[in-house]
């Protein structure tokens, strides 16, 4: 279960597209206007973890789970080369003065790939592995769609408060670094989990 949560924690608050503009949204002042933004983005999260955690249990037979995943695995280990490789390329973001909504959070999240890069091998082989199933496939979905509501959010309060230190570089570099180390250890565990 922790690799569930390990998992989610380091694809779901790396920079992507949402936590992005989360960002910029604190740092261009919008502060908690913002927040029905980031409820957008967990409510799509939660959407879609609801409708393919159900179908995927359906749809993706158990022999198939271990050939899934070493290939999710591979690609989360892929993940983490390409955040720890932009972690070394010292570009500060440039800033777009962008109004967010509950309605933009939930369009961006729902056509974001990289939402599928998180929910699609929790759903076919974490949920199966930990014998997450029927109710729990909907308790565990509430739950990672709080935490992907929470990654918007701690970007939008960055941005906000710690203006200087969220467009600094430096400082993203190493926090890619460390979501890059936590995406190996996932990769690693997806491959080589009993």
């Amino acid at each position: 279960m922790l690799a569930i949560l390990i998992y989610a924690l380091g694809v779901m608050y790396s920079p992507g597209p949402a936590n992005m503009l989360a960002l910029f949204a604190g740092v261009n002042g919008q502060g908690w206007r913002a927040f029905t933004y980031c409820v957008g983005v967990g409510l799509a999260m939660l959407i879609s973890f609801l409708l393919i955690g159900y179908l995927g249990s359906e749809l993706i037979p158990i022999k198939y789970q271990s050939v899934i995943a070493i290939i999710g695995g591979c690609y989360i280990a892929y993940l983490g080369v390409k955040i720890l490789k932009a972690s070394f390329q010292q570009k500060a973001p440039r800033l777009k003065a962008t109004t967010v909504s509950f309605r933009t959070g939930l369009i961006l999240q729902l056509c974001n790939p990289k939402a599928f890069v998180v929910i699609i091998p929790i759903v076919s082989v974490q949920f199966p592995r930990m014998h997450i199933e029927g109710g729990l496939i909907a308790i565990w979905s509430f739950a990672l769609s709080i935490m992907a509501c929470g990654a918007p959010c701690l970007y939008l309060l960055a941005g906000a408060r710690l203006k200087k230190a969220a467009m600094n570089p430096h400082i993203m570099a190493w926090v890619n670094r460390i979501m890059a180390l936590l995406l190996f250890y996932v990769a690693y565990r997806f491959i080589f989990s009993d």
